[in-house]
């Protein structure tokens, strides 16, 4: 009896030791996936030009638009 009793015990114990590594992989899974995620986001901002952080796309292209917008305006002022 105590032999059965102490075969049961460590299988009870296998069973929650199998269950929190599996809860532990299914943890790591989602973590992976969140972080493959977000750099899936990410590549997609700078294969497609956008502003993303880290960039200097916001700034470069304001000063573009401010160059364009100069541009325009000494031309008009030398039609006047």
């Amino acid at each position: 009896a105590g032999s059965v009793i102490l075969e049961l015990s460590k299988d009870k114990a296998a069973e929650r030791l199998l269950d929190r590594q599996a809860a532990q992989f299914s943890a790591s899974v989602l973590k992976v996936e969140a972080e493959l995620s977000a750099q899936i986001r990410y590549l997609t901002q700078v294969a497609t030009g956008q502003p993303h952080e880290g960039s200097s796309y916001a700034a470069r292209k304001g000063g573009q638009m401010a160059l364009n917008r100069l541009e325009y305006a000494r031309m008009r002022l030398g039609e006047l």
